[in-house]
């Protein structure tokens, strides 16, 4: 069977949570030690630290520190990575209000006995994995606290993947009324976690309830990403290959639809799709949605009256004036988004 490499999260029992806080604060003050040494060679000589450089300063900290020196290491490789990325001369300082973080490279997290090792310590989880078995390969990956306290382990493991897939494939067109349209005429009712707990949100953010405010929203993550997770596993099994449009959450994130499309999760979703299309051995393919609510399904003409622009986004059902087929605007535009990657799969066979 084919292998592929997917990233877990498991939540650690409560047990942990003082010698991770431990080991998070040591890991700030690598962090705030690297920023300062960068803002002092920046003033001083207009000189940038590499991660190479960092790392010589840092070398031999670990044992007064008590962490793990690949996870001083670590420190330093992001920290580098994060200011070439946003291209500042230095960062943020890591406060105490920041959520901890403990970072480590791969083969330094082992799993035995249903438990996890690092630095000869283990770790405990809530629930073990049902792909998770003693002496599995563990990737590089980090300890994780939430914004409740609560710890999670973050590893990367070699999963297997089906050699088969069904034959039958989907057109998906995303909503925001329906998650998901899908070619075959069924929809996927978007649930709208946020939106249903906007009134408790508001009391708890009025009365300045932190703790209350965090946990709600933490709720409405959970739901919506358990959601997600059974809606794609279910598309994944039932189709070999999915067919989705390209439409751009990052860009409708600027528009008044915002609150909405975050809402819907379909970044999220559409990722979710891709790798467990491939653990059931299938494919999902994005391509262009252009035109694919204006044309069509059957004759692939574009009639006069097709619906245009913002102005009839209202019309959810319209009439091909060619052929007379009367077509569901969401159902149309999922066939024609399953004809654009068909045809794209042949072009490039050919």
């Amino acid at each position: 069977m084919n292998q592929q490499y997917i990233t877990i999260k498991l939540r650690l029992r409560d047990r942990h949570f003082t010698e991770l806080n431990r080991q998070a604060r040591a890991v700030n003050l690598v962090w705030n030690y690297c920023n300062a040494t960068q803002r002092k060679a920046v003033n001083d000589r207009r000189y940038w630290l590499s991660n190479f450089d960092l790392q010589r300063l840092t070398a031999g900290s670990s044992k007064e520190l008590d962490i793990h020196a690949h996870t001083i290491k670590e420190i330093c490789d992001s920290y580098h990575r994060s200011r070439k990325q946003f291209k500042k001369p230095w960062l943020k300082w890591r406060g105490q209000r920041s959520l901890g973080w403990i970072p480590f490279k791969a083969g330094h997290v082992i799993f035995d006995g249903g438990v996890f090792k690092f630095r000869n310590v283990k770790y405990q989880v809530m629930h073990i994995r049902d792909d998770l078995k003693s002496g599995i390969r563990i990737g590089a990956g980090s300890f994780n606290q939430d914004s409740r306290g609560r710890w999670y382990l973050n590893v990367l493991i070699n999963v297997e993947c089906a050699t088969s897939a069904p034959l039958s494939y989907v057109g998906i067109d995303l909503g925001l009324k329906n998650l998901a349209t899908l070619s075959v005429g069924d929809k996927i009712e978007a649930k709208g976690f946020y939106r249903a707990s906007e009134v408790k949100l508001a009391i708890s953010q009025r009365s300045k309830k932190s703790k209350r405010t965090n946990a709600i929203h933490a709720k409405v993550k959970n739901r919506r990403k358990d959601f997600l997770h059974k809606a794609s596993a279910k598309l994944a099994k039932e189709f070999g290959l999915i067919v989705i449009g390209d439409v751009s959450p990052s860009r409708l994130a600027k528009t008044k639809m915002a609150k909405s499309v975050l809402d819907a999760g379909w970044a999220n979703f559409k990722r979710m799709l891709t790798y467990k299309s491939i653990r059931n051995g299938g494919s999902m393919l994005e391509v262009s949605e252009a035109w694919t609510t204006q044309m069509c399904s059957v004759c692939g003409s574009r009639p006069p009256s097709r619906p245009i622009g913002i102005a009839h986004l209202g019309i959810r059902e319209w009439t091909c004036d060619y052929c007379g087929t009367v077509h569901d605007r969401d159902v149309n535009a999922a066939r024609n988004i399953l004809r654009i990657g068909l045809d794209t799969l042949v072009e490039g066979a050919a």
